[in-house]
């Protein structure tokens, strides 16, 4: 397993390099420029937590990687109301009917967050306790770079609105990089595994950063396509001026 293991690695540095995270990186921007994109992955956030409890999550006959990847699952089933306070605090919070924010998250601007979803969803069925785990060190993985270049511009905007940003900041950051896949990873790192199902393990890991690429291309044009302003008003700079988030 330990093969399979620095394969993700790997796979987490290529991904690292992708257009959404260099610009998040790009420091001539705003924090908030640079966060644009976050209304954009609100369909897959949401659905995580289901992902986690009715897809990944099996307490019928356990083993004991099964159970492994149980209390991950317990872990990580509730995080998405973090996501939803930051979306108000952040400002992107607009006032909608409840059908334009439903074109909006079933629409075409957000179609790869549903294609993630459903795709990731037909990808765990049928897998074993074992293949689950590996299924989740590579999206924990991608969870990574996110979280770690979200982070800085999260604690930057924190002293900027007074406030605790907890799905983007620190608060978010520390449970994900303390959890039970991490503690054991030693663990699954020991694991021997013949040469065939080590290449199957390779390629579910390499189906998971498939799923993710196109996602963060599809954040990152929604984030050009509705661009984020940070404008000084009486004196205080760091009033937000946008336009509509579900603008066509």
């Amino acid at each position: 397993m330990r093969q399979v293991l620095r394969h993700i690695f790997q796979k987490k540095q290529a991904y690292a390099r992708l257009p959404l995270f260099e610009r998040m990186r790009d420091e001539r921007l705003d924090p908030l420029e640079r966060l644009g994109f976050y209304p954009c992955m609100a369909y897959f956030i949401l659905s995580f937590g289901d992902l986690n409890r009715f897809v990944l999550r099996d307490e019928r006959e356990p083993d004991m990687y099964q159970d492994m990847v149980n209390v991950h699952s317990r872990e990580d089933d509730h995080h998405w109301p973090w996501y939803l306070e930051d979306l108000t605090k952040l400002g992107f919070d607009i006032e909608a009917r409840g059908s334009d924010w439903m074109n909006f998250l079933w629409g075409e601007e957000t179609v790869q967050n549903r294609i993630l979803t459903a795709r990731l969803t037909e990808l765990i069925k049928g897998t074993s306790g074992l293949e689950r785990l590996v299924i989740i060190e590579a999206i924990e993985e991608t969870g990574n770079v996110l979280f770690s270049a979200m982070l800085p511009l999260a604690k930057a905007l924190e002293e900027r609105l007074d406030t605790e940003l907890r799905y983007c900041g620190p608060h978010h950051f520390e449970r994900e990089s303390g959890h039970t896949v991490d503690a054991d990873h030693a663990a699954l790192a020991n694991i021997s595994l013949d040469p065939a199902t080590r290449a199957r393990y390779k390629a579910l890991a390499d189906e998971v950063y498939a799923l993710f690429e196109p996602w963060t291309h599809e954040l990152l044009r929604y984030a050009l396509k509705h661009p984020v302003s940070v404008a000084e008003t009486d004196g205080v700079s760091g009033v937000m001026v946008r336009s509509s988030i579900l603008a066509a």
